[in-house]
């Protein structure tokens, strides 16, 4: 894989992921760009002890821009776009309407400090009309080679604690932009998900002696209705207890703390699996599914130990034309109700032709 360095035309980073060593990219950005501004700053919600971000900044963010006008298209003579190169295989770069920045003020007040971090934009594709599950498996081991990269590159940062990469797609799960992309932030904190999946190991190590992740993986197998597809590298399962209609878990089957850990076997293996539940995911009602895929890897507050490596897929749609919207118990509570039984949506998803998943 091919690294190239460049920096936009306000002194944003981007770089180019190239699969042959003969990728040519243009490296200039033409345009002239006010410096990226960010007020935003992080408050601390006592009731709960955790942090917010307050971002007032980002309420003017690029927001469903037609096709022609998408900015995460590659440049043209006629358009110059965030990519400034005219192709590309993966590219990241900073985000123009970051929520955490390494520049970040504090709100004009000393009384919140500056939400510090980083935000970067990861597009999978030059296609704008393609999506992750269109891609080919060798697509994506460049985007996880990418996220591999980010990954050791943005926890080396100061004062970064989390590096999350993820991405949203479609309409209905509040995607502003089409083009399939994803993301990855950089937090300085451990985020309140990350403290319940420490505790809930660290808590099961000292009961039982044997890694939550471990004790998941042998009962899921041993159980198999929730099974949705394996190899030898990874499985993919809806949880026992699923908080959405449709929820899939994807682990390595050899415990790993956090992407740059996964074998080459594991990075090689995982593109066709995720692809297949990806296919599965859109196959089930033959509409594209509007989804949120998450990894969860180590922060530097966990030792090796103490993290096990995963991503989770899951969808708000419930059937075609419906979505789960998170109301009173779930919103006030945090207390999901499922309409749908995990062994239900294994079958559904199991019994999906992921040949005609392949909407766009």
């Amino acid at each position: 894989m091919k690294r190239t360095q460049a920096w936009l035309s306000d002194g944003r980073e981007i770089l180019y992921f190239d699969r042959y060593d003969d990728a040519v990219r243009r490296l200039d950005d033409p345009r002239s760009l006010p410096q990226v501004s960010t007020d935003a700053a992080l408050r601390w919600d006592a009731a709960v002890e955790e942090w917010v971000v307050v971002a007032g900044h980002r309420q003017g963010r690029t927001h469903h821009p037609p096709t022609d006008e998408c900015p995460l298209c590659p440049s043209t003579s006629e358009r110059q776009t965030e990519v400034p190169s005219s192709d590309y295989d993966v590219v990241v770069f900073e985000n123009r309407f970051p929520s955490l920045s390494m520049s970040a003020g504090s709100e004009g007040s000393p009384e919140w400090p500056p939400a510090t971090g980083r935000c970067e934009v990861v597009c999978f594709t030059p296609d704008h009309e393609a999506s992750f599950g269109t891609l080919s498996p060798e697509q994506v081991r460049t985007v996880l080679e990418a996220w591999v990269d980010r990954t050791l590159e943005l926890r080396a940062l100061p004062g970064v604690v989390q590096v999350f990469p993820f991405e949203n797609r479609g309409r209905e799960i509040g995607v502003t932009l089409a083009h399939p992309h994803g993301q990855i932030y950089a937090y300085p904190f451990e985020p309140p998900r990350m403290t319940r999946l420490l505790t809930a190991e660290r808590h099961h190590v000292q009961r039982t002696g044997e890694h939550l992740s471990d004790h998941i993986l042998r009962t899921e197998r041993a159980d198999g209705r929730r099974v949705i597809a394996e190899n030898d590298e990874w499985i993919a399962f809806v949880p026992v207890a699923a908080r959405w209609p449709f929820e899939v878990h994807l682990y390595p089957t050899t415990r790993v703390s956090d992407l740059p850990s996964l074998s080459e076997a594991a990075r090689v293996a995982f593109g066709p699996l995720y692809l297949e539940v990806l296919r599965r995911l859109d196959g089930l009602f033959d509409l594209p599914m509007p989804y949120v895929a998450a990894w969860y890897q180590r922060p530097s507050t966990a030792g090796p130990e103490e993290c096990a490596l995963h991503l989770v897929v899951f969808s708000s749609r419930r059937a075609p034309g419906k979505l789960k919207h998170l109301a009173g118990s779930e919103s006030a509570m945090d207390v999901f109700i499922n309409d749908i039984p995990p062994e239900r949506a294994a079958a559904m998803l199991r019994a999906a032709d992921d040949a005609v998943g392949t909407s766009r």
